[in-house]
């Protein structure tokens, strides 16, 4: 008759086994973890910008619309054009948000904190508002306009505000904001777009306030 291992051999064996397979799986979970090559640095946006004192204080309501741009330029990827009709993307470096989202919130954010405007809040919130504030994301990339020197940064913003009852647009207008890099490295890149986003941010706030409050009061006649 075949023999068979007892039970307390046989359970030895399998210890044993099962302590080889973690050991090799630890292992290769190790050089997986220390390849640091293959890992994307994420970078994220953030600008606190304070009221500008020359902004009028209104009573009436915003919703802010969703931001709209192209398709290739809000990715997570950050986008670089190393010539006119060229555009590629920073290897080993990526937005934790999409560019419109980080533009979305920061002008949201200002709005809030600035104490300036009765109520503002996203569209999809229900809100009953006066104003909607409609924006197009055009650019959001660093260019490098000269050959050999550092990239500059350019976000350009088409923005209309319009009336909610009478369905029309009481003003419109085309933002440009670009802000030189120190060196090529991604670092430099990512704080000229937390400057330039901190900039052009100020600059719609202000906007608004101001072309809402002069349609909400037109001139009276003399």
């Amino acid at each position: 008759m075949p023999t068979f291992p007892s039970r307390s051999r046989w359970l030895r064996w399998a210890r044993a086994s099962l302590m080889i397979v973690v050991c090799i799986l630890l292992s290769a979970c190790s050089v997986l973890g220390n390849n640091t090559r293959d890992r994307a640095t994420v970078y994220d946006l953030d600008p606190r910008v304070q009221a500008d004192p020359a902004w009028p204080k209104v009573d009436w309501q915003l919703s802010l619309a969703k931001v709209n741009a192209t398709r290739v330029g809000d990715s997570l990827r950050i986008a670089v054009r190393p010539a006119a009709n060229e555009l590629q993307i920073y290897k080993g470096a990526s937005w934790a948000r999409i560019p419109t989202d980080m533009l979305e919130g920061a002008i949201l954010r200002t709005l809030e904190d600035s104490g300036r405007i009765g109520a503002v809040a996203r569209q999809r919130s229900g809100m009953s508002a006066k104003y909607r504030l409609m924006l197009e994301l055009r650019r959001f990339e660093s260019d490098y306009a000269a050959p050999g020197m550092s990239p500059t940064v350019v976000i350009e913003v088409s923005a209309k505000l319009l009336h909610i009852p009478s369905q029309s647009v009481v003003d419109s207008r085309t933002f440009l904001q670009q802000a030189p890099t120190a060196t090529t490295s991604i670092e430099d890149v990512v704080q000229a777009f937390d400057q330039a986003l901190h900039a052009v941010t100020g600059e719609i706030v202000g906007w608004v306030l101001a072309s809402g409050n002069a349609a909400n009061d037109p001139p009276r006649a003399g």
